[in-house]
């Protein structure tokens, strides 16, 4: 792939008919063959993100029409520039393109959040590996999330760990397998609770043959891979010879076994005989739309088993679909294939071809009405896009909506196998569809019923504190807390709250040093410093107040339009010092000082300019915003101080300075051999063991600590 990327930008003094004549000259310029093209503002903040079969007719088709006064009007007033870059193939295009969505965060794209990776249940060892120590020779299972490598055996993903959990619950009760780490076992003098209550066969005592714990680990992966009935027709058959050597005590156990089992798969809606091999692992999606939100219900079905769903969310759905719908309409038929999400099925059939019937996404299944997709159809492209880049994709897809062929065949190839995507389906997969879709709908709703409650609380607030606020949902408030336990470990928490929301991504720590133990003034003093003085110095540059126009990007600097301090008088006091200091406006700060007898709902405002106290009603809207902010200040000073607090008491902050170890290999060194002293104890060797750690490391991490 090549790019041609020459900055589209007008100078500064250019007039916007100048500027426009240039954006003009460039779009006519691209050429007319596969690519992706960007949009970006004065600023530099990208707007969009694109694809297109033919660059110059797509984008040319954004220019060549008054939009007026509609999202897409809006946005292709703001660009200032344009960057492209030309590809082989329509899948190169594509693939390209969600890598960019999820690496620039378009204003104006369909943006999922991305999430942390998927887990896995793994069982440990190398199939038909020879074990290295006594602890290979009986695998353990156990709950992982991150890369996968060939030394172990991985199962899944699962959508949440709840689900790994249950599954892990399940192996032990049926297959009683261990579950403690290498160093527990190795230490075992005597079964733990684990065998007690019939849930470990205690292989660390000797208790069970590596023969007879082999066949129940294997007997565990074939009931993980879907291979339930076989699994049950092996544990009957063992219980009946049991019961004819009349050892009936062995014969129970193994009954016990059968109905635990049993029990579990009569709970799923799934008939594990009417699905081949190649079909029993299977991602259901379905999409509902309402209230300018969206909800994708992904439910995974892995080795025939129903192992939950999860509800995504994602942004900027409604300016999105606007932009899509008014913007990309080519003479040869450039802009992405559609159908309505529920038609019937037997207009499907009448269309002809190869599993036509069942709704499998096909290009004719794709034609609606104007060719115009529908916001469903358009959050769910985005959402298979975006979401399988660097996950593994099963060879089924149930679908709520059709997609793209071309999408399809472009997750084929990426993960090197072939996919299928079902729209429409009949049977067991209708089932499946049917309760996806109704927890997408549970889980809008829920979501919905939240967002206006949250609406309200700020418009309540900004009501009562008299905020001069154009757009609440540019409403920014940002909270200080300061934490400490008798002076030890203090820090500082900020968190923020925009858009009717918390914003986890900005929220920030502050390490509070050179200040008496215990000093919360000086504290306060320094943290507020820390977090506007440099805010102040662009504001002041700018001759402005610091509050960004509403029209314009987020990025810019940015005061918030109420910071609220968790203190009375004497934190405010400090705070109306710094921000007259540093010329800011000290009308925007307010103290959450405690009530009589510092019982929740008594919380009164000190506002640092002087005005009177405010006291809310305890059911007052406005007060259920101010303490869910205040709250959520305190618990992240809170936990950030315990973290620092327990590595200065365990000497964590030594495994910090050793280079190569960071925060999840530090953690997995704790967590094995039991915090900093087990870690020092440990040779290199056993150093090694831990997931992560090379040889080369080990000995670096063992030369450290001696």
């Amino acid at each position: 792939m090549s790019d041609a990327q020459e900055p589209l930008a007008a100078p500064a003094d250019a007039k916007p008919a100048a500027a426009r004549e240039r954006l003009l000259a460039e779009v006519a310029a691209l050429p007319g063959l596969p690519g992706v093209y960007r949009y970006f503002d004065a600023a530099g903040q990208v707007l969009y993100v694109g694809k297109a079969r033919n660059l110059r007719k797509r984008v040319a088709s954004y220019f060549h029409k008054d939009h007026g006064g509609t999202r897409i009007g809006l946005m292709v007033a703001r660009i200032a520039r344009l960057e492209t870059t030309v590809v082989r193939t329509e899948a190169e295009a594509l693939l390209l393109e969600n890598n960019l969505i999820k690496a620039l965060n378009p204003r104006f794209n369909i943006l999922f959040r991305d999430d942390k990776s998927y887990p896995y249940l793994k069982i440990t060892g190398t199939p038909g590996g020879t074990p290295a120590t006594q602890a290979a020779r009986f695998p353990r299972v156990a709950y992982y999330r991150g890369s996968v490598d060939r030394r172990h055996r991985y199962f899944g993903p699962y959508p949440g760990a709840w689900a790994v959990k249950e599954t892990i619950q399940l192996i032990q009760k049926v297959f009683r397998l261990r579950t403690c780490e290498d160093t527990v076992f190795a230490n075992r003098s005597r079964p733990c609770l684990l065998y007690q209550i019939r849930r470990c066969t205690a292989p660390c005592v000797g208790l069970i043959g590596a023969d007879d714990y082999a066949r129940d680990v294997r007997d565990a992966e074939r009931f993980l891979l879907g291979d339930s009935g076989a699994v049950i027709d092996e544990l009957t058959q063992r219980m009946n010879a049991c019961a004819e050597a009349l050892a009936y005590e062995r014969a129970a156990e193994w009954r016990d076994r059968i109905g635990a089992l049993s029990h579990v798969l009569q709970q799923q809606a799934v008939e594990a005989s009417s699905l081949s091999g190649a079909e029993r692992d299977v991602d259901i999606l379905a999409v509902r739309v309402a209230g300018g939100r969206a909800c994708v219900n992904l439910a995974m079905v892995r080795g025939s088993r129903h192992l939950g769903d999860r509800a995504f969310f994602p942004a900027h759905v409604a300016d999105a679909a606007a932009l899509a719908e008014g913007g990309a309409v080519e003479a040869d038929a450039e802009v992405e294939v559609e159908a309505e999400a529920h038609a019937p099925a037997e207009a499907q059939a009448e269309a002809g071809g190869p599993n036509q019937g069942e709704g499998v996404a096909a290009a004719g299944d794709a034609a609606g009405p104007a060719g115009a997709a529908s916001v469903g159809q358009r959050v769910l492209e985005a959402f298979v896009a975006q979401h399988y880049l660097g996950q593994p994709v099963p060879p089924a897809l149930v679908l709520s909506h059709p997609v793209a062929p071309e999408l399809i065949d472009a997750l084929a190839h990426q993960s090197g196998q072939r996919v299928r995507a079902q729209h429409q389906p009949r049977g067991q997969r209708r089932i499946w569809l049917d309760m996806a879709d109704k927890g997408a709908a549970l889980a809008l709703a829920r979501l919905l019923a939240e967002e206006g409650s949250q609406r309200e609380r700020t418009r309540a607030l900004a009501e009562a504190l008299e905020l001069d606020v154009e757009d609440l949902d540019r409403l920014r408030i940002e909270c200080f807390d300061v934490s400490h336990t008798a002076g030890e470990a203090t820090q500082a928490s900020c968190v923020v709250y925009e858009d009717h929301r918390m914003r986890n991504a900005e929220y920030r720590r502050y390490n509070i040093d050179g200040v008496t133990g215990g000093d919360d003034y000086a504290a306060m003093r320094q943290v507020l410093t820390r977090r506007y003085a440099k805010l102040a110095e662009a504001v002041q540059a700018a001759g402005e107040d610091g509050r960004e126009d509403p029209g314009t990007p987020h990025g810019g600097p940015r005061l918030p339009d109420l910071v609220l301090i968790d203190g009375g008088r004497g934190q405010v006091a400090v705070a109306r010092e710094v921000f007259d200091e540093l010329g800011l406006d000290a009308s925007l700060i307010a103290g959450v000082e405690k009530g009589e007898g510092r019982k929740v709902g008594l919380e009164e405002l000190v506002f640092a300019d002087g005005r009177p106290k405010l006291a809310l009603k305890h059911d007052s809207a406005a007060l259920m915003l101010v303490a869910q902010i205040r709250d959520e200040a305190h618990r992240f000073a809170i936990t950030g101080m315990r973290a620092k607090r327990a590595r200065v008491r365990t000497g964590g902050s030594r495994l910090e300075e050793i280079p190569g170890v960071g925060p999840k290999k530090r953690a997995a060194l704790l967590q094995r051999f039991g915090g900093i002293r087990g870690v020092a104890d440990a040779s290199a060797d056993e150093l090694q063991r831990v997931d992560g750690i090379s040889r080369e490391l080990a000995e670096a991490i063992y030369r450290a600590l001696h």
